[in-house]
């Protein structure tokens, strides 16, 4: 999935989870850490894909045995701040990114690339990148279409909220 459609995830997720909790929208600030939270794998395995360290772009933010513990030590400290919806934002927005890494490779079964989940237990081949998922019309449509309607959904969603968590910075002027 392209990243900019795992932000949408993360959101639609955390806003789903808000309303059935509260029965309403996110408010700002946990919808900033589900974001961040549906970001991280990414910001972690893409700089170190594309400067070389490392031959695929999911390994260590991907994979589980990296996840669980971030999870767990964000949660720590949100629930010490009495800031339990931080945590949960942020764990639901981690979670939300790497559940939706995974339907692609179930439907084209590249089930061996499904190995970020466990790196480096399960070795992660290279990605081979956009799947079909069929014909309409005789057009192939292909994962990125979807992430297409993801996407905007997602977008759609977070601007009918309100667009929380994007507060413009406002300047004072001096004079």
């Amino acid at each position: 999935m392209q990243p900019i459609v795992h932000l949408a995830v993360g959101y639609l997720c955390y806003a789903g989870y808000a309303r059935w909790e509260r029965g309403e929208p996110p408010a700002a600030a946990p919808a900033e850490a589900a974001i961040v939270g549906a970001a991280l794998p990414d910001l972690l395995d893409k700089p170190l894909w594309l400067s070389g360290v490392l031959d695929v772009g999911r390994t260590i933010g991907h994979s589980l045995l990296f996840a669980i513990p971030v999870i767990a030590a964000v949660w720590l400290v949100a629930r010490a701040r009495d800031r339990r919806a931080l945590g949960v934002a942020f764990a639901v927005g981690y979670l939300s990114h790497l559940a939706t890494d995974v339907p692609w490779h179930l439907l084209s079964g590249d089930l061996d690339e499904l190995g970020f989940l466990l790196w480096p237990l399960t070795p992660m081949p290279e990605y081979t990148g956009t799947k079909p998922l069929g014909t309409v019309v005789g057009l192939e449509v292909t994962t990125l279409w979807l992430e297409a309607v993801v996407l905007v959904a997602g977008v759609a969603l977070w601007w009918s909220d309100g667009r929380p968590g994007f507060e413009p910075t406002r300047r004072s002027e001096s004079g």
